[in-house]
């Protein structure tokens, strides 16, 4: 890759940039919040979701349960209640694993494009395949949000780079796949879940970034559609 494009997509690189603010709660010492005692508005909902008997009621047992949720997605403030946020995000899982092996049920993402990588931003989902047939996932990614949105329509993926790194914040993006400006697939240490979402880049685990790095190639199609939960 010639000098001239390099420079270009690491400063095109920079809008797919997960916040500062967000990446740090992977690396800011944990600080334990206190348990609230209220019942949050979505709490029979959160109590079923997390195998807690279901009476509405907060318990210690329900707080902490909720708590820890919370703190494993990155959703705060952590203190155990069953507000709107988390229960978004439980929904959200809800809704993913009834998607089962068949994302492109609908037909909204082209088979008529060889391979190509899809992305449903309703579902905050994305997989790969090659006509009607499922190559890799469905997969939970993190996608852009309120005031990032990742773009939609059919892509390209017009430039890759293994070890991209951001030139303003100096933070790693690891298996970058650019298709859309600086709109690209790369890694991130946080959960896929970790609200309010990046800054216009799918957002995937390194395990998943991989697997697309291995599966994907320049020129290959993408094709995003729907609108995040949010934005």
């Amino acid at each position: 890759m010639g000098d001239i494009s390099r420079r270009s997509a690491v400063i095109l690189g920079v809008t797919g940039l997960v916040a500062p603010l967000t990446l740090a709660l992977t690396s800011a010492p944990a600080q334990a919040a206190s348990c609230t005692t209220q019942a949050g508005p979505y709490q029979k909902q959160v109590e079923k979701f997390l195998g807690r008997p279901v009476d509405g009621k907060q318990s210690t047992a329900d707080c902490k349960a909720i708590q820890a949720f919370q703190n494993k997605h990155g959703i705060t403030p952590a203190v155990g209640y069953a507000g709107s946020v988390t229960w978004g995000v439980m929904d959200l899982m809800n809704k993913q694993k009834a998607v089962g092996n068949d994302p492109n049920k609908d037909g909204t993402c082209p088979t008529n494009k060889g391979r190509i990588a899809c992305v449903n931003l309703t579902l905050q989902l994305s997989w790969i395949q090659d006509g009607s047939r499922l190559v890799y996932g469905p997969v939970p990614v993190r996608t852009g949000r309120d005031g990032f949105e990742t773009r939609t329509g059919l892509k390209k993926i017009y430039w890759r780079d293994i070890d991209h790194v951001s030139s303003v914040y100096n933070v790693p993006m690891p298996y970058s796949q650019f298709f859309d400006g600086g709109q690209a697939f790369h890694s991130v240490n946080l959960s896929m879940w970790n609200p309010p979402g990046s800054h216009g880049c799918v957002n995937m685990t390194p395990t998943v970034a991989k697997k697309y790095w291995s599966l994907l190639k320049t020129g290959d199609d993408v094709f995003v559609y729907g609108r995040k939960p949010g934005t």
